[in-house]
């Protein structure tokens, strides 16, 4: 084999998948036919000319050849480790391949330039830190793998390239990058492309022997955990037979058992086995696990098959309802039918029709402390069933009805599923307190969660979202509570029967007062029945003129003050007992009354002792109430035409002001008023209590008598209130809340009251003690409502004022 210092021709040897740097001695397989033909191409040229064999080492990729070989040296042929033909060969320079050529032997022959390498001397600064730096990491990588005499040779190398080539013996190294190895000439390119491999190599090392060295913790401590719990699983079951307490199910975790045993509907039990299932197929440790666990044992509480059986004596139930409430006749009335209706459904074996239960959804609307929630309870023990009370003020989030999905962290059942768990039965009373508060944000809106809940066609098939088995709700009572019907959306109350609750009268309060209120408050201040005693006169100041409310609440703190002065004069020795209190006696105990009727005060201190002042009814979310509204006219030179209105009024009742101003503008002359000051003058309309929004436009009739008594001179009788709406035309149109109006007339001690003509039939709904007392006219026109409410002009005349200029 010819040769030159700089080209050399030699047999090549394919390296599938392989690469050998300079430097580097290896064993090959002779077996392989590539192999054995060039070494035996290069045996046979061997032996023209001096030297050893030598070979050219090509990486073939793919069936691709490398642009760059390696001139190898045949060392030794013969036998490997195995047994099998071998030749060992070490790979001495890096050769640039050329064009083919011709040789002995089978082998491809190539003409080769041998790459000259460069390396200064003495080595650069930054060269001979980075020779520094790749020794100290391949001896790192050396002595974690424990091969302390390689580190010793790695150490003694001093030649930049050698020093390179020598990474090709790391096993991390891909094929890829030993090309690149290969094919990088530069001595200092090469040893700064080693080191960053074996940089990078180490820092994969570290992170996963740290994965590795967690992962190991974890599960020694599982298994830890494991053998502890079988242990003391074992431990537990020899005490139980020590001590004879292992009976049968009895808190078991054999959940298969405790479903089988339980009295379960069919669906709920296919349902329950299929998770018993999955619990039995994952592990103790698994999160799974414990979800399951908690639904099997929600499920397994909840009284699928439990009902209470209600009490069909009509009669006993009328009794109880009217013993602890006085008055509301209308919510005692509907409980009654509901169970003589059940009684007899039950009777014709009519029990469930359809799948569904004769349950009840009704609404009580009425204003604070008229006895809603305390209902509830009484409508319970009239029944003979289960009471539970769900407060719905505030909830925002809809899962609180439906429940969360049990996949989330701490998910539970709705508050209908735990209100039916509570209560021990299907068919218990649910008070659902407060539904008008209920709010709505990102998280849902909980009052549509509601409509399933409180639709009788569809709550025989509730589904809560943690259950997710089908749960049979329609043998329920539902009982909610609002104070304000407009807060609650139209498609909820549709699916309600509505129940007002408009208010007590005094005699009912005194009742109330003398039957519940005053035995619950001498208990708690610690008095005797008999120490004590609040004659019918003391109540009956109390609630008329010390509380003015449509419920019960503020009476009951008047006489829970009351009692506390009375038991701290008695312990200061200030009063002896018994003691009876009177009505004259309340001043000194509690002070002068709060609320003393218009009648009842001096004739020249009343609201309406000057023209322009009229008394109407509204209702607010506490009732009904008087409402005053006054009027007058502006200078005629200081002051500019046109309407002015204070108090915070709505949009409506603007408007209705400005209807009441245009009919006597229009038909002033007919009434004989001087409408000629309403074009120069302007007119202002004030409704005190400026401080609450008042809106509606009940109060249309109320405006016109205030600006008809201001025009005429004519006062308005103190004893007349009104409520109606007008046209332009003067009609007295119908409006609402007619009753708590006419309680709240009642209350404040008015004797006359005005309303339309066609709120006659509302009048069937106001109490009897209440229509006897007061003087109720049904009016269609204005001009009814001014013959009626003011005062002849010769009553008013000393106290006319001028309204001409």
């Amino acid at each position: 084999m010819a040769s030159t210092s700089t080209t050399l021709s030699l047999p090549v040897l394919p390296l599938d998948g392989e690469v050998v740097l300079p430097g580097m001695v290896v064993p090959l397989d002779l077996s392989d036919s590539d192999v054995r033909a060039a070494v035996e191409a290069a045996q046979a040229a061997a032996r023209s000319e001096p030297g050893k064999p030598r070979v050219l080492l090509v990486p073939r990729i793919d069936g691709t050849y490398a642009s760059t070989g390696v001139l190898g040296t045949v060392e030794q042929v013969g036998r490997l480790a195995d047994g099998d033909p071998g030749a060992l060969i070490r790979g001495v320079d890096r050769v640039r391949i050329g064009a083919g050529t011709t040789g002995p032997g089978a082998a491809l022959w190539v003409e080769g330039t041998r790459i000259e390498e460069d390396v200064p001397d003495p080595l650069p600064g930054h060269v001979a830190d980075l020779v520094k730096e790749y020794k100290a990491l391949a001896t790192s990588w050396l002595r974690k793998r424990g091969a302390w005499q390689v580190v010793d040779r790695v150490q003694a190398i001093e030649d930049v390239s050698a020093l390179a080539d020598n990474s090709g013996y790391s096993p991390f190294l891909t094929t890829e990058q030993k090309v690149e190895l290969l094919e990088t000439t530069d001595p200092v390119a090469r040893l700064r492309l080693a080191t960053q491999v074996l940089r990078d190599h180490l820092a994969e090392q570290d992170v996963a022997e740290s994965i590795a060295k967690d992962v190991q913790e974890g599960v020694d401590r599982q298994q830890r955990e494991f053998l502890l719990r079988r242990q003391l699983e074992a431990v537990r079951k020899e005490l139980r037979e020590l001590n004879g307490d292992a009976k049968d199910g009895e808190e078991s975790d054999d959940y298969r058992a405790r479903v089988e045993a339980a009295d379960l509907p069919e669906n709920v039990r296919e349902a329950a086995l299929k998770e018993v299932d999955k619990l039995e197929r994952s592990s103790d440790q698994s999160p799974e696990g414990s979800w399951i666990r908690t639904w099997l044992d929600t499920v397994l509480e909840l009284p699928w098959n439990e009902r209470t059986e209600d009490a069909y004596d009509i009669r006993g139930a009328k009794s109880v309802l009217d013993a602890e409430h006085a008055g509301l006749q209308d919510v005692k009335e509907r409980i009654t039918e509901y169970l003589a209706v059940r009684k007899r459904r039950t009777d014709r074996g009519l029990g469930v029709v359809g799948g569904r239960r004769g349950g009840a959804v009704l609404a009580l609307v009425g204003p604070p402390g008229v006895g809603k929630t305390s209902l509830g309870e009484s409508v319970a023990h009239a029944m003979g069933r289960k009471f539970v009370r769900v407060a719905l003020g505030g909830v925002r989030d809809e899962a609180e009805i439906r429940g969360h999905r049990r996949t989330y962290v701490g998910a539970l059942p709705g508050r209908i599923v735990r209100a039916v768990k509570e209560a021990g039965s299907m068919n218990p009373v649910v008070l659902l307190d407060e539904i008008d508060k209920v709010g709505s944000d990102f998280r849902g809106d909980p009052a549509a969660a509601l409509l399933e809940v409180l639709d009788p066609a569809q709550n025989h098939t509730f589904r809560d979202h943690y259950l997710e088995v089908e749960l049979d709700l329609s043998d329920v009572v539902f009982l909610a509570t609002a104070n304000v019907l407009e807060a609650i959306p139209e498609a909820l109350l549709d699916r309600m029967e509505l129940v007002r609750l408009d208010g007590y009268t005094e005699d009912e309060k005194v009742v109330i007062a003398r039957d519940h209120l005053v035995p619950r408050q001498l208990e708690r201040a610690g008095l005797e029945p008999e120490e004590v005693v609040l004659d019918e006169g003391a109540l009956r100041r109390l609630a008329g003129e010390y509380t003015r409310e449509a419920g019960v609440r503020n009476l009951e703190r008047s006489i829970a003050r009351l009692l506390r002065k009375v038991a701290a004069r008695h312990e200061l020795g200030d009063e002896e007992l018994p003691l009876t209190v009177r009505d004259e006696d309340l001043r000194a105990l509690i002070g002068r009354p709060h609320h003393v009727p218009e009648s009842a005060q001096d004739p020249a201190e009343r609201r309406t002792a000057v023209p322009g002042v009229a008394t109407g009814l509204a209702v607010t979310g506490a009732g009904g109430d008087v409402l005053y509204v006054e009027a007058s006219l502006a200078d005629p030179e200081t002051g500019a035409a046109g309407l002015t209105l204070t108090g915070q009024l709505g949009d409506v009742m603007k408007e209705s002001a400005q209807i009441a101003l245009s009919f006597l503008r229009s038909h002033g002359a007919e009434l004989e008023l001087p409408v000629g000051d309403l074009k120069d003058r302007g007119a202002h309309i004030h409704f005190p209590a400026g401080a609450v929004p008042k809106d509606g436009p009940s109060a249309g009739i109320t405006m016109t008598t205030a600006l008809a008594s201001l025009l005429s001179g004519r006062l308005v009788r103190t004893d007349v209130a009104m409520t109606g709406e007008v046209s332009l035309t003067g009609r007295v149109l119908p409006i609402g809340g007619v009753k708590q109006k006419l309680l709240a007339a009642h209350r404040a001690g008015v004797t006359t009251v005005i309303i339309p003509k066609r709120n006659e039939p509302d009048l069937d709904d106001v109490p009897a003690e209440v229509l006897d007392t007061l003087e109720v006219h049904a009016v269609t026109d204005v001009r009814q409502v001014l013959e009626l409410a003011l005062a002849p002009a010769a009553d008013g005349a000393d106290s006319r004022v001028p309204v001409a200029a």
